[in-house]
């Protein structure tokens, strides 16, 4: 990493370079001043240029407005050109390269050539006066070229500098929200995965401790749930888990590049619980105690790998509240309907379950992480109580214009 040397608020280089060029400059008009008319009035003037000069990076239109002040008084005293207005191009150099505006060089070009101009009429007398004009012309122009041609590099640098720090901020940003939509995902998976299984595990636990004198037979089925449920908990866990560690996998199923929804896509398609699994899931809540009647209409289309994954979720969370709110026992009627443009989950419950001796705590994210979920996919949630009593959850996911697809968040 380079220190950079501060001196009067600027890099110690450009400072020593500043000294430099008014050293050379004192130097120059020091070796002409014997032929210089005007006695040593002239190198007084002349080492004043060279002073100002100190300053032309932090003011170069004062240093360019003093220099042609002091310019002007060499040619009203009739001193003629000197060495020492070499100052005057470097000005003009300066003025047109670190002035904040434009306009500033090209008026210190104009006074540069009325300058050139009365230096010609003090040159009248010698011969061939009209070419040292239009040499003195040439030069102060090349100058000027020069400056506006460095000013534009310049310029074009420090955009260029300007850029990449507004996309590494952009970077930055999009770092912290990728991290704040990891986190929510995981949050989400979590409450899928752990919140779910511990809800069934739980009543089944209660269950089973007061059948266990009454009937050994009801408590060791219900221990048996209780097992099953936890391996399947922990099996889900080890996906999540491995989802977390490994690179995700291009899904064909996806898109070119396997990016779907934001918190669904980084998921391997062999790892999403699909709705081959739902069976698997019905029997585990049937087995806890819910009396589901489950029905389908329409033709089941070929849904992408992240719309199966939440239609999975949804089914999952409506079945899980019915036995946390409604209790053991209640009828449970679950719903799928296929249309062309959609799929609409419905599951609505009785609410005449047996309440549950001790049941789990609730987090309140149960309807926000589904309600997430579906916003993905631009779906829509109706959830409340039912006239007759219990509850119902009806979910519509349109479907992607083409199968297969995943519809972009």
């Amino acid at each position: 990493m380079t220190v950079k040397r501060i001196l009067f608020g600027r890099p110690l280089r450009s400072v020593a370079f500043d000294v430099a060029v008014s050293g050379f400059v004192v130097l120059f008009g020091l070796a002409g001043a014997v032929n210089q008319p005007g006695e040593w009035w002239a190198t007084g003037v002349g080492a004043a240029m060279a002073v100002a000069l100190l300053f032309r990076r932090t003011h170069p239109s004062a240093v360019a407005a003093a220099i042609a002040v002091l310019a002007l008084v060499q040619v009203v005293a009739g001193w003629g050109p000197l060495a020492f207005d070499i100052a005057v191009l470097i000005a003009l150099y300066s003025v047109v390269k670190y002035a904040e505006r434009l306009r500033d060089g090209i008026v210190a070009g104009i006074v540069a050539a009325v300058g050139v101009v009365l230096g010609a009429f003090q040159m009248q007398g010698t011969a061939a006066w009209w070419a040292t004009a239009i040499w003195f012309a040439l030069v102060t122009g090349a100058v000027w070229l020069m400056g506006l041609n460095v000013r534009t590099r310049r310029l074009y640098v420090l955009s260029l500098e300007e850029r990449a720090t507004t996309l590494e901020r952009e970077r930055e940003a999009e770092s912290r929200a990728a991290v704040a939509e990891e986190r929510t995902r995981i949050a989400r998976e979590l409450h899928d995965v752990v919140a779910h299984s511990m809800a069934v595990m739980i009543v089944q636990a209660d269950g089973a401790r007061y059948m266990f004198d009454r009937d050994p037979e009801t408590a060791r089925e219900a221990v048996k749930v209780v097992a099953d449920t936890g391996r399947q908990a922990l099996e889900e866990m080890r996906r999540l888990v491995g989802v977390l560690r490994e690179p995700s996998v291009p899904d064909p199923a996806a898109g070119t590049d396997g990016a779907g929804p934001p918190g669904l896509s980084a998921e391997p398609v062999h790892r999403r619980p699909a709705l081959v699994g739902l069976p698997d899931l019905l029997d585990r809540f049937r087995a806890a105690g819910l009396r589901i009647d489950w029905t389908v209409t329409g033709e089941p289309p070929a849904l992408p790998p992240g719309l199966e994954l939440t239609v999975y979720r949804v089914v999952q969370e409506a079945l899980t509240n019915a036995l946390k709110h409604a209790g053991v026992g209640a009828t449970v009627a679950l719903g799928m309907d296929h249309s062309p443009d959609a799929v609409v989950v419905r599951a609505a419950d009785d609410g005449r379950g047996r309440p549950v001796v001790r049941p789990a705590p609730s987090g309140g994210h149960g309807l926000v992480g589904m309600r997430e979920r579906v916003t993905v996919y631009d779906g829509s949630l109706t959830a409340g109580p039912r006239l007759a009593g219990g509850w119902q959850v009806e979910v519509r996911l349109p479907l992607p214009s083409s199968t297969g697809t995943e519809v972009a968040a």
